[in-house]
């Protein structure tokens, strides 16, 4: 990965010295995994960089900013990171609280720190998803009954190569159903979801799995392994018209795909009021906190 000079587009070619980064990363968003970047790299013209202990990320649209730089940040020569940002682009957006405070100590009053409330990541109990236990989850429980009692015990297949076609298959019928060419956010989550399933094999740590009822496919949930306790998730769907299908492709993907993970990460809600309701509903157990930084 010689990109010593400039930053240079995402590529696959260039996973292995990726992966050396994100190891070293004290806190792993699920913002900063491999199939998030390259899924997302064409809405946002993500770039990277590679210095001696960090791994730089900027995008160019709809904005030139700075993502948080991956690495181990305990050891980061931050004057040689700002040498080589572009000339008063000195904003870093979705940087981990952990970071933040390393900053803090770094630059003293030159640093802003904004919060990025939208950028909060959800992290629950993977107990409590699976088992959706007492009153706070009566409702979820409810659902996951009514589609038991309708379809049956839930037919849950782990993703692999063969069912791989399935999922985008699936995508494209939902993407029909919810107009995704009419939204410019549902193409763009569209294209991000084909990128990272057309090279599924390429990625560390993704896992996901699909419902199918009378043989047909009609949810998916796919995740990535962010460290030894955590699994999160990046793309969950669910054809329209069956009973909490919803609930059913949560609880099932806590049960089988995250069994062997304490925590589950379920991504932002970027200030979408409907969304927010959604994971509040679910309860999370912390927050994975972001903030926009300014460095002076």
């Amino acid at each position: 990965m010689n990109l010593t000079n400039s930053f240079q587009p995402v590529k696959l070619s260039q996973k292995d010295c990726y992966y050396q980064y994100w190891q070293k990363t004290p806190k792993r968003s699920l913002d900063y995994t491999l199939a998030n970047i390259w899924g997302w790299q064409n809405y946002f013209g993500l770039e990277w960089l590679n210095l001696s202990d960090l791994l730089l990320l900027r995008q160019r649209k709809p904005e030139p900013l700075n993502w948080a730089p991956l690495g181990d940040w305990t050891k980061a020569d931050w004057d040689e990171m700002l040498a080589n940002l572009p000339e008063g682009q000195k904003t870093f957006i979705r940087v981990p609280e952990e970071l933040v405070q390393i900053w803090q100590q770094a630059f003293g009053s030159r640093l802003t720190v904004i919060e990025d409330r939208g950028h909060w990541e959800y992290i629950y109990n993977q107990s409590d998803l699976a088992n959706l236990p007492g009153k706070n989850y009566h409702k979820k429980k409810n659902h996951y009954s009514g589609y038991v009692k309708e379809y049956g015990e839930p037919n849950y297949i782990e993703v692999n190569n063969m069912i791989v076609e399935d999922v985008l298959a699936l995508q494209d019928e939902w993407c029909q159903w919810h107009e995704c060419e009419d939204s410019s956010s549902l193409r763009a989550e569209n294209e991000a979801i084909n990128q990272v399933l057309s090279h599924w094999n390429m990625f560390q740590g993704l896992s996901g799995g699909a419902l199918y009822i009378n043989e047909r496919i009609v949810a998916f949930s796919i995740g990535e392994q962010l460290d030894q306790e955590t699994i999160g998730v990046h793309f969950e769907k669910g054809l329209n018209g069956y009973k909490g299908i919803y609930q059913t492709i949560n609880k099932v993907f806590s049960t089988c795909t995250a069994a062997n993970f304490k925590f589950i990460n379920r991504a932002q809600d970027l200030d979408e009021e409907g969304l927010r309701q959604a994971k509040m509903s679910y309860h999370p157990t912390s927050f994975l906190k972001k903030y926009r930084c300014i460095i002076d």
